[in-house]
């Protein structure tokens, strides 16, 4: 997500350089830079033009800190105007009220509204400790009302059946008595996909919203059809009260307009972000996050709540313990490891997430990061075709069982050797984790590593 635009600002930004304080004409090009990225990343006109103003008026004459270069104050400048067009802060569902809170799905066809209600239903009970049922209102598709019953199974929330020969209204409001009746926190109602230009299904659905009074209105919408994704998003307001925006397929969206649009030309607040296929694949949106991953800062602290909701911590805890007692770090551990990079959405989620260190290319970056998880892939392929004893102790392994794991693996002897020599390094770095005072170092060294010009904000 984000990845052009990301390239093209931190380019732009590292031009602001060596001055005593910001004028305009030593940000005059680095301005017109930035709004040529943003109109790359398909960002609504009005927008772009309010955004450049914006820091224009901010960054004009200001002086430098001592703390900050040129550079710094004007990506610092860049990053406050970046939130305030996304919205200040993460917007929470409105759930305190009466049992059963309703949540109401409308959107276009094709935009993922089936999906996002089976994702946000398994967000509202692993996260927020809600009993959560969901029903489909999408009359008009068959497959759309079985779908939403494998999901829910899936995500062990409770499906309300309905039927194509029902009014959707009759639905809703069946839902919602069975919801009181199993007091039920929150009912999730998916609707049929439609046009803002169909004006029967827009009467349809403005009658279900009339009927069940829902808590929220989410439109949900594909973030890859960019500043359209906005335009659509606001005619849908002009006809329905929408609390809240959910952008999909974020995870296939490089440019990013939609998400840096939606809150200037709506009114309103992105509430979630759908970033891949997954049911656990919905992001709370929380626009200063954002713009830490466009400026390339990265995304730690998002970082670090995939990592509470995913790790398992009694491994995490045992294999400290293990190390700790000089039992060193075996082959099962090392598969553990893999595997638990895999539930937190694989090695390219992470390095999105992580700062930009030394301005490396995000797009370029894309294909290591493919290259990594075919490697991971095989690494465990690899480890499980050993035997128990061979995990355990990777020194037995002699030539001959390296040409037995090679063919259960379908890999070639080489890769197998490889292999061992990285759990070998790994092995080495555990090590220095159970010394005293080697997680302090470890940090150090990462320090380290940050560029001199990356903004500590």
């Amino acid at each position: 997500m984000f990845e052009n635009l990301s390239d093209r600002l931190s380019q732009t930004l590292r031009h602001v350089t060596g001055k005593a304080k910001l004028t305009e004409d030593n940000i005059k090009d680095t301005l017109r830079e930035v709004r040529m990225a943003l109109l790359e990343a398909d960002v609504a006109l009005p927008v772009v033009k309010d955004f450049v103003n914006a820091i224009k008026e901010r960054a004009v004459g200001t002086e430098v800190s001592r703390s900050l270069t040129p550079g710094q104050a004007f990506v610092k400048i860049v990053r406050a105007e970046l939130e305030s067009v996304m919205g200040a802060a993460n917007e929470d569902l409105m759930l305190n009220v009466a049992p059963p809170a309703v949540v109401l799905m409308a959107g276009l066809q094709g935009a993922g509204k089936t999906t996002t209600a089976a994702k946000l239903a398994r967000f509202l009970k692993e996260r927020k400790k809600k009993s959560v049922m969901v029903v489909s209102a999408d009359v008009y598709r068959p497959a759309a009302i079985k779908q939403l019953e494998t999901l829910a199974n899936e995500v062990g929330v409770t499906f309300f059946p309905s039927d194509i020969s029902q009014k959707p209204v009759a639905i809703a409001e069946a839902a919602i008595r069975e919801a009181k009746l199993k007091f039920i926190d929150v009912v999730i109602l998916d609707t049929a996909g439609r046009l803002h230009i169909d004006a029967d299904m827009m009467a349809e659905i403005q009658a279900l919203h009339a009927a069940v009074k829902p808590v929220e209105t989410l439109f949900v919408v594909d973030a890859m059809t960019g500043q359209d994704a906005a335009n659509t998003a606001k005619a849908f307001g002009d006809a329905l009260p929408l609390t809240g925006v959910v952008l999909t397929k974020v995870d296939g969206d490089a440019r990013g307009g939609a998400a840096l649009s939606v809150r200037s030309i709506t009114g309103k607040p992105i509430k979630f972000i759908g970033m891949g296929e997954k049911t656990e694949a919905l992001e709370p949106f929380h626009p200063d996050r954002i713009a830490s991953r466009i400026l390339g800062m990265g995304d730690v602290l998002s970082l670090i709540e995939q990592a509470e909701q995913n790790l398992d911590r009694e491994k995490a805890d045992k294999l400290a313990k293990k190390i700790k007692k000089g039992k060193g770090f075996d082959l099962e551990d090392f598969r553990d490891q893999l595997q638990q990079m895999k539930t937190m959405g694989g090695l390219g989620s992470l390095m999105e997430k992580l700062p930009n260190i030394g301005g490396v290319n995000l797009s370029q970056m894309g294909n290591a990061q493919g290259a990594a998880e075919k490697q991971f892939k095989q690494m465990e392929a690899i480890i499980n075709s050993m035997t128990p004893a061979e995990r355990r102790d990777p020194d037995m392994i002699s030539g001959s069982r390296k040409r037995r794991i090679a063919l259960g693996s379908g890999t070639q002897v080489q890769d197998v050797g490889r292999m061992l020599k990285q759990h070998k390094q790994m092995q080495k770095m555990m090590k220095k984790f159970s010394a005293k005072g080697g997680m302090a170092k470890m940090m150090r060294g990462l320090g380290g590593m940050m560029p001199g010009g990356m903004p500590r904000l």
